[in-house]
């Protein structure tokens, strides 16, 4: 028999979107794996996580890195975020998502869309590089990867910037628990 107390409170709470977008090693599924683990635990949230990596590996494996490849990328999982957080459920999506027009689509489309800009430069992310991407793609044996030899279009006005190469994560999620908090959302 299902809970009525429990179900009227999950329906009536609104979902939202926090969207991290920074550069490949900037710190996004860092910060978001414990923002996630925070709301579940300390504020009783349904949550998702929506990460770059594992998406590539199902829902968009047969996309590339070209601008459109890129673009599909974030439709489709923008689409699933706007599912998720119109229905209740605080959505994490951690990807590059390197261009300013497509975000701005993502944001139109998905409840309660929060930009979280996760600020690092490239030279500090190629020292955290453990992939060694940023050697490959320095060495031209990666196409189009996101500042080196694609762009990434900073956030004009994002909700929340994090400076993850002068933050300590914890810094960088109680910056986003704060927001979250003045703004009404737990």
């Amino acid at each position: 028999m299902v809970n009525e107390k429990k179900w009227s409170k999950m329906n009536t709470r609104d979902g939202f979107t926090l969207w991290f977008t920074g550069l490949s090693g900037s710190g996004k599924s860092a910060v978001a794996d414990r923002v996630a683990n925070r709301l579940e635990e300390e504020h009783g949230h349904l949550v998702e996580r929506l990460d770059g990596d594992i998406v590539r590996q199902h829902l968009t494996k047969d996309l590339g890195f070209t601008k459109d490849d890129r673009d599909t990328n974030i439709e489709r999982v923008s689409f699933v975020a706007k599912l998720l957080s119109r229905n209740g459920v605080s959505v994490l999506a951690s990807f590059i998502s390197p261009y300013i027009a497509r975000r701005d689509k993502t944001r139109k489309m998905v409840t309660n869309f929060i930009e979280v800009h996760v600020h690092c430069p490239v030279s500090v992310c190629e020292e955290r590089d453990v992939k060694g991407l940023y050697k490959m793609a320095r060495k031209g044996e990666i196409d189009n990867f996101t500042g080196i030899s694609d762009p990434y279009e900073e956030p004009e006005n994002p909700e929340i910037k994090l400076n993850t190469h002068k933050e300590t994560v914890d810094e960088s999620v109680q910056n986003v628990m704060d927001y979250l908090e003045d703004n009404g959302y737990i």
